[in-house]
C-alpha cells in the first residue's frame, strides 16, 4: 500500500503517521501522489523546529514561529528576546507539539487542494 510510503519522512512522529493514513484513506493512488507532493514540499521536520528553536540562545530569537507561519508571535519573541528566553524554553520543550499542529494544518491545506483538483 502506497500510504505507508509515510513512514519514509524525515522526523515523522506515529501521531504524524497515524493522522496522515487516516486523513487519506479515501484518495486514488493519483490524489494520493498529489498529497504527498503537496504535503512534503510545506511539511516542518521536528528537529528543525528544535534547532531553530536553539537559535534563540544565541540572539536569534522566534526563527522558529516565523518558520511555521506565526509571524506575530516571531515579531514579539524577536522584541522580548523570546519573552526573556522563557517563551523560548518553553517552545523548546514543546518543538515536536509545534511541528505537529503545523504539519496537521498543512496537512489539511493540502488535502482541500487535492479534492478541489489542483
Amino acid at each position: 500500500m502506497q500510504q505507508n510510503s509515510f513512514s519514509m519522512l524525515s522526523g515523522i512522529t506515529p501521531e504524524e503517521f497515524l493522522f496522515l493514513q487516516q486523513a487519506t484513506v479515501g484518495l486514488n493512488d493519483q490524489q494520493l501522489n498529489s498529497f504527498k507532493m503537496l504535503y512534503m514540499g510545506k511539511r516542518r521536520n521536528p528537529t528543525d523546529i528544535l534547532l531553530f528553536t536553539l537559535l534563540g540562545f544565541v540572539g536569534f530569537n522566534g526563527i522558529q514561529r516565523f518558520v511555521v507561519g506565526q509571524i506575530g508571535m516571531g515579531i514579539i519573541y524577536m522584541i522580548t528576546f523570546g519573552f526573556c528566553w522563557i517563551g523560548t524554553i518553553v517552545d523548546l520543550i514543546n518543538h515536536k507539539s509545534i511541528a505537529n499542529n503545523y504539519n496537521k494544518d498543512m496537512a489539511y491545506e493540502a488535502l482541500q487542494m487535492v479534492k478541489m483538483g489542483a
